[in-house]
């Protein structure tokens, strides 16, 4: 069932980064294109802040895809699987600055209605929930890494004794 489980991922994963990468090359010179009415200074912004979120999914993904190379390995409950949660968080709180940047971006003026402006603040402020989150798994991480390496220590012991 994991092996399943971590197939199946993976091949969300790739359909998400192929996604990301053709928004990226194809869709992106169209958001710019579409733009050509906004001021020089916003269209700049919006455009940047699309490229660099969705370098925050890409970033997130490849972190996702090393763990889960070492869930396959079973070296999941190691110090190096920090590395990539530690990457992981950083994306995602990356990702809440830029959807705040977002919403700045777009609150001057009348092209976009208040309440839009407010969703977008109150989905920068669940992302940085979701940062939370996952730093809270990593802690949980922390703790399991302690726990396996305790328990291997016992066992070594146990061992000697037999």
């Amino acid at each position: 069932m994991r092996d399943l489980t971590v197939r199946a991922l993976r091949v969300v994963i790739a359909l998400a980064l192929a996604g990301t990468l053709f928004v990226q090359g194809f869709m992106t010179p169209l958001l710019w294109q579409d733009l050509d009415e906004a001021p020089p200074g916003v269209r700049t912004a919006l455009v940047v802040i699309v490229v660099l979120g969705i370098v925050t999914l890409q970033v997130c993904a490849v972190c996702v895809w090393r763990l889960l190379t070492m869930v396959r390995r079973e070296e999941v409950f190691t110090p190096q699987a920090f590395r990539w949660v530690d990457v992981i968080v950083g994306a995602i709180a990356a990702a809440s600055v830029l959807v705040l940047a977002l919403g700045v971006v777009l609150a001057p003026g009348e092209a976009v209605a208040p309440g839009v402006v407010l969703l977008v603040g109150g989905a920068a402020l669940v992302l940085g929930g979701v940062a939370l989150v996952v730093l809270l798994l990593r802690m949980l991480l922390a703790q399991a890494v302690d726990r396996d390496r305790e328990a291997r220590r016992l066992r070594d012991e146990l061992d000697e004794v037999i």
